[in-house]
């Protein structure tokens, strides 16, 4: 349907444009990775709205989600405003890597199986109760970022707060404890004190253990102090109650659960902030849009009363977002020190969200840039401030299904049409990509089995949805950011085992 709207820009560049469309949709993919005609109709409603800079950048695992506004594998700038509809609904959404001082020559796979068993008890994917914060410590997280939580749970995690976006803490301005509870509801703090270190049930949030098999760069692959055949955990969660709860102030989204809207409701009844008058306005607003259904997309000025609030919001549950993951990988090492009988060294490559709004500099314009299922990729000249990714480019993670390589890249300098972006992993296929493709647990433990891969937990009646058969393939999505200067691919990983739900 929409084939003579698109125009070809390179072997893997394209754009796409309609009457309709006030901006154009740059996919930076090679024709057979184009999304289906959902996604497109996804991206041509996005795309007609007048608040939409320039273009939207789609990359190789752009797809459309139910009771989304926006399709996922996309970054969507402003000038002025501030989109909160083409985001999803979990600040800081994102993924980290964790260097471990292991290999085949100080672990068996018995003692690795006897880990992950142990592991499922202590990093949980769906539960409700997780890793016990005191609330001051849940306040002080929000506000400061991951310091608090370090110094609290004796985190031993090395660069846990410098190889983290914006140092652990999207504020830089730090907010007092009282005005945290000015911006956030209260009972959702509260809340939060219980849901630490928790992974979560949705999608293919998981704990991966990879080992490294190829280094496609040697020399950037020492300055990130990566070699072949070393062992990596892979973690990738959001921020759970807290920022689901907070974004529904926000989103034009429809509570998916009663008890949802009930205890919605409920926190902000009891909630005593002086932004009363603004929270309002931003409800009439939702409702007016008939929660997200009628056109054009719901705005925020960036610099008016409804933007700051809304980021000031997000920072909060986006520094909680951290702290889960810097639990979860806490948790899971402690849990391996205690079944090995011996310490292990963990030190964190890179902690990057890939659920972002953020204010930065392209096109010699300050824009609003919305980064929905997108990771941030500077090159080494925008990572001044870094004393080792001013030299590599900032690392991005781009992992495929549970039993297939991920591969660890870095930003580049000309990544400048995705607005320094890189697609979050290879993103789901509009049709199968193997010809074995499992019909159930048994057949899909099987399958992963025969590759060497071990799959914990997967209680999910939907886990068979995260067969390597339903994504794209990996070499075809890592053509695509190569050729388009998106990003360098610096090592391969291979999933060992994994947690996923």
């Amino acid at each position: 349907m929409y084939e003579k709207n698109i125009t070809k820009l390179g072997e893997h560049k394209s754009e796409f444009k309609t009457d309709k469309m006030k901006v154009p949709v740059v996919f930076h993919v090679s024709e057979k990775l184009m999304p289906n005609e959902t996604t497109m109709e996804q991206l041509e409603s996005v795309a007609s709205n007048g608040c939409v800079f320039q273009h939207i950048a789609a990359m190789a695992d752009v797809h459309s989600k139910p009771g989304r506004k926006n399709a996922t594998g996309t970054t969507v700038t402003s000038e002025k405003y501030i989109l909160p509809q083409v985001n999803d609904s979990d600040p800081a959404c994102g993924m980290r890597l964790v260097r471990l001082d292991l290999d085949e020559t100080n672990i068996t796979p018995e003692e690795i199986d006897k880990i992950f068993r142990t592991a499922t008890k202590t990093v949980p994917t769906k539960k409700y109760m997780g890793t016990v914060l005191p609330f001051r410590i849940i306040v002080d997280i929000c506000r400061l970022g991951i310091q608090p939580l370090i110094d609290y749970l004796g985190i031993k995690t090395k660069n846990e707060a410098i190889n983290s976006i914006d140092r652990g803490n999207f504020f830089a301005t730090p907010p007092s404890r009282r005005d945290v509870m000015r911006f956030l509801p209260p009972l959702f703090l509260f809340f939060a004190q219980f849901r630490a270190g928790i992974i979560g049930a949705a999608g293919n949030h998981f704990l991966d253990l990879m080992k490294v098999t190829d280094i496609v760069d040697p020399e950037v692959a020492a300055k990130l102090n990566l070699r072949k055949g070393q062992y990596i955990l892979m973690v990738h969660c959001g921020s759970g109650i807290l920022g689901q709860y907070t974004m529904y102030m926000f989103t034009a989204k429809k509570r998916e659960h009663k008890s949802t809207a009930v205890l919605m409701n409920v926190g902000r009844f009891f909630w005593r902030t002086p932004y009363k008058k603004v929270i309002k306005a931003i409800a009439q607003k939702i409702k007016d849009s008939d929660f997200g259904k009628k056109e054009p997309l719901i705005t925020f000025d960036g610099e008016g009363e409804d933007g700051r609030l809304y980021m000031q919001a997000r920072q909060a549950c986006s520094n909680f977002a951290h702290a889960n993951r810097a639990t979860i990988t806490h948790n899971f090492i402690k849990t391996a020190e205690s079944v090995l009988g011996r310490p292990i060294e963990a030190d964190l490559l890179y902690d990057m969200p890939h659920i972002l709004v953020s204010q930065e500099e392209h096109y010699d314009k300050k824009l609003w840039v919305h980064r929905n299922g997108t990771s941030r990729a500077y090159g080494p000249s925008r990572m001044s401030d870094h004393p080792v990714f001013k030299e590599t480019g900032e690392p991005a993670f781009i992992p495929t299904s549970m039993s297939t390589e991920a591969y660890l890249c870095v930003g580049q300098d000309g990544n400048v049409s995705s607005f320094y972006s890189c697609n979050h992993g290879a993103g789901k296929s509009a049709k199968t990509t193997e010809s074995v493709v499992p019909q159930n647990k048994a057949e899909l433990d099987k399958k992963l089995a025969a590759r060497g891969v071990r799959l914990y937990n997967g209680r999910s009646s939907q886990i068979i949805e995260q067969d390597a058969s339903h994504y794209k393939r990996a070499e075809d999505v890592i053509e695509s950011v190569v050729e388009n200067d998106i990003v360098k691919p610096v090592a391969k990983m291979q999933p060992i085992s994994v947690i996923m739900y």
